[in-house]
């Protein structure tokens, strides 16, 4: 289903999953304690906005595809 919404949370996601790849390298160079504190803190909020992303997602498909359905059986009839 190409969908210009659905394609921007794609990329957020991308986006999101690339920011917490340089987290983690950062996380392991790290050696003080209120750094590593920082980086998680900011891990954290990342997932936090992947899982949004990912609810957002699943509601919009859900949706279009009703949508579709909706449309088909007009179609139909």
């Amino acid at each position: 289903m190409d969908d210009p919404y659905l394609n921007d949370l794609k990329k957020e996601f991308k986006g999101y999953s690339a920011e917490l790849k340089i987290l983690k390298k950062k996380l392991l160079k790290s050696n003080s304690s209120e750094e590593q504190s920082n980086i998680i803190k900011k891990i954290d909020i990342i997932a936090k906005e992947m899982e949004k992303n990912q609810r957002q997602s699943v509601k919009v498909t859900k949706s279009r595809l009703k949508e579709k359905t909706k449309s088909n059986r007009a179609f139909q009839h």
